[in-house]
């Protein structure tokens, strides 16, 4: 059991961090290859993002959701790890 704790700790804090490579390279539109692996990375990554887009709402041009999405993953993990283990 341990072991399937660590690959699924492993799967959310890689996940984590794509979500965050996302975020950083929506900043960067403008250059082709930030964009080609932020099109790469999109269909992974808004769906996701999506669901807390619909509670809360972008408030003064900043969108806050996928801030609410990794704060999500980290309980998420924290919790798992917490529960297994």
């Amino acid at each position: 059991m341990p072991q399937l704790v660590m690959i699924l700790n492993a799967v959310i804090t890689f996940y984590t961090f794509v979500v965050l490579a996302w975020v950083i390279l929506s900043w960067f539109k403008g250059n082709k290859v930030a964009r080609d692996i932020y099109k790469m990375l999109d269909p992974l990554v808004a769906p996701y993002v999506n669901l807390f887009r619909k509670i809360l709402p972008p408030m003064g041009g900043m969108d806050f959701s996928p801030l609410v999405a990794i704060i999500v993953l980290q309980i998420a993990a924290r919790l798992l790890f917490g529960l297994l283990l």
